[in-house]
């Protein structure tokens, strides 16, 4: 088996990984080719299959790992926290932080699930479905308690997903804003927006 010089099994796994991220976010799921991949790790092409079973799987293990570790994290965060508002607060800050520091990996999570099949789709949909339902949850409890306008708030969820996710593909540290910013900036639109006057 051809290796990364140096590497063993392990550290050639993760530097396909790393570099089917870099490649999948640059460029696109479809575009990227599996000769491609093994180039930019540094191995022959029929190499790959010894680490992965095909580029789908390949595709599926990235989004899966991104998907269990977010909601892994969101439950951490949210732990102990029993206010509606400052879960929504909670909520809020750790999505955007998560999704700032992660561009490549949520990108992909989010943009690249199109292109996931069968089985492999089914599974991160169920995923992401978990996470969207944490903050229905919350804004539900939240209304129940009158901290907010009772609303639809599945659809206020999908609203919010979407806006808090665009971070990943528009922030750029380096642009004027920080990550406590973005925070207190997305925090006070969605407040805002549910506010009951």
């Amino acid at each position: 088996m051809a290796r990364i010089p140096g590497s063993n099994g392990e550290k050639t796994l993760k530097a396909i990984y790393e570099a089917a991220t870099d490649l999948i976010y640059q460029n696109g799921y479809e575009a990227v080719s599996l000769r491609q991949l093994a180039s930019a790790v540094g191995i022959q092409a029929g190499s790959l299959y010894n680490h992965i079973a095909s580029k789908q799987d390949l595709l599926y293990k990235l989004t899966s790992t991104i998907m269990v570790e977010l909601n892994g994290a969101l439950d951490e965060e949210l732990r102990g926290i029993e206010d509606p508002v400052e879960q929504l607060k909670t909520y809020v800050r750790f999505h955007i932080t998560y999704y700032a520091a992660r561009k490549k990996q949520v990108f992909i999570g989010n943009f690249e699930l199109r292109s996931l099949q069968g089985e492999n789709y089914r599974k991160i949909v169920v995923l992401r479905d978990q996470y969207e339902k944490k903050l229905v949850d919350i804004l539900e409890r939240g209304a129940e308690e009158g901290c907010w306008a009772a609303a639809d708030m599945r659809m206020t969820a999908k609203a919010l997903i979407p806006m808090l996710t665009g971070v990943c593909v528009w922030y750029d540290p380096r642009g004027g804003y920080s990550i406590a910013d973005l925070v207190e900036k997305y925090s006070s639109l969605i407040f805002h927006g549910i506010s009951n006057s």
